[in-house]
């Protein structure tokens, strides 16, 4: 029996870690047939662990365009907050 596996190398992962995050796209169909994107940034692990989840009022017409705008804003939150928390007060 052959099994084939297919890999996009154009999409954006789902999952990624990013330094110390876990950024998580997790889209849901809306009742209209259009994605709501929503992204989930972790860190830390056990009783130490941190979580976020946020979620985008845009609608997109796909699965995978609602995943990689999460993904691209969990990506930019993680820029934002590492560039702050760098800056000296």
């Amino acid at each position: 029996m052959n099994h084939t596996t297919l890999i996009s190398t154009t999409a954006r992962p789902s999952l990624l870690t990013l330094g110390k995050y876990r950024i998580a796209a997790s889209p849901h169909l809306l009742p209209d047939g259009l994605f709501a994107a929503q992204v989930s940034i972790a860190s830390g692990q056990g009783s130490a662990c941190t979580a976020r989840v946020i979620r985008y009022d845009s609608a997109f017409s796909t699965h995978e365009a609602a995943t990689d705008y999460a993904i691209a804003q969990g990506i930019d939150w993680v820029h934002d907050t590492t560039r702050h928390t760098a800056r000296p007060n």
